[in-house]
């Protein structure tokens, strides 16, 4: 991968819908050299896919909570029965392990905070070999310099 290919993935990650016409200009590239190049990308997985923003709000979901999850136990059956369980849930948008306090952040969007009273009570903190939950709720989010 070399500079130029650090530009097209930079130009697709903010806008993915971009013609190839138009990324090749800003690359400084012809059209099809372009897309011999993004093609390429694809095809080794480093594009692994495009997809559309929504807006969570849009779709009744204009709460976001994080959550820290700790399991009961660590070993590799209890682990695979948690992960098995959490990417079921419709309300869980990211699942991440992670090391540090928690075993797992999660990502949920829900309508609101009864909402998610609801989901954490009767859902989550049901889920195999849960110990704790720690919620924080999203109060805003900031545009970064990718978006």
């Amino acid at each position: 991968m070399d500079e130029v290919d650090r530009q097209i993935l930079a130009v697709l990650e903010k806008n993915g819908r971009i013609s190839n016409a138009e990324l090749a200009a800003r690359v400084g590239l012809s059209p099809s050299p372009c897309l011999r190049r993004v093609n390429r990308l694809e095809a080794t997985g480093v594009i692994r896919g495009y997809r559309a923003e929504i807006d969570p709000a849009a779709l009744g979901r204009g709460l976001r909570v994080f959550a820290g999850v700790r399991l009961l136990r660590h070993t590799r059956a209890d682990v695979t029965a948690f992960e098995r369980a959490v990417v079921q849930l419709a309300e869980v948008v990211f699942t991440h392990h992670i090391t540090g306090n928690y075993d797992y952040l999660l990502q949920v969007d829900l309508a609101d905070l009864p909402a998610y009273e609801d989901f954490h009570a009767n859902r989550l903190a049901g889920l195999p070999n849960v110990a704790t939950v720690t919620s924080y709720v999203t109060m805003k989010t900031l545009p970064t310099a990718r978006a």
